[in-house]
């Protein structure tokens, strides 16, 4: 197979892959002009169907999504979202789909008036054997601008963050069907006074 190497895709996230994507839509969010871009990949090992399913039903996401309170679906292409922020506020936005292929992409942004304007895709792309690779590609305006995600940061609640920790949530999900912690339950933490 004679494949020229700009053809071949890496399992890099568009904002740090060696030859990014022909797609308007991933170009946008990583030229956004004064927003944060955060990309994240992971490899899961569940076909691309099946991921694209789970997440479409934005309804789940908070199953997974650390600091998602819950999206509620408004219609086909509409939710409104309800996430934790740092200091126990929460900050809320509808968002619209702009762009979606079954089973391979879903990408959105927050329409106006959000708490925190943001704009994002998620890509389910075949891995053969692997299973699939899955690509969040994040762009955000953090209230308060470099202050805001500073503090964010901080308190753990920055999306860089986020989007590694939610996808890792995810994937353990959907390959084993419950996300490991460290947590202790109250029965244990009581078992181990006694």
């Amino acid at each position: 197979m004679n494949e020229s190497r700009s053809a071949v895709r890496d399992d890099a996230p568009a904002t740090t892959a060696k030859s990014r994507p022909d797609d308007p839509a991933t170009e946008a969010l990583i030229d956004a002009g004064g927003a944060h871009v955060v990309g994240r990949a992971v490899t899961i090992n569940k076909s691309a169907a099946e991921l694209y399913r789970y997440f479409r039903d934005f309804t789940k996401l908070a199953t997974f999504m650390e600091n998602v309170e819950r999206v509620d679906v408004l219609d086909d292409l509409r939710s409104h979202w309800v996430v934790m922020a740092p200091a126990g506020r929460t900050v809320e936005w509808d968002a619209r789909i702009t762009e979606e292929r079954e089973g391979e992409l879903i990408s959105w942004a927050s329409e106006d008036g959000a708490d925190v304007a943001n704009a994002g895709r998620i890509e389910f792309r075949d891995a053969g054997a692997r299973g699939t690779v899955v690509t969040a590609t994040i762009a955000y305006d953090p209230p308060a601008g470099t202050i805001g995600k500073l503090v964010a940061k901080l308190f753990q609640r920055e999306p860089a963050i986020q989007a590694r920790r939610d996808l890792r949530r995810f994937k353990q999900l959907m390959e084993t069907g419950e996300i490991a912690t460290a947590a202790r339950t109250k029965k244990q933490y009581d078992e181990e006074k006694a």
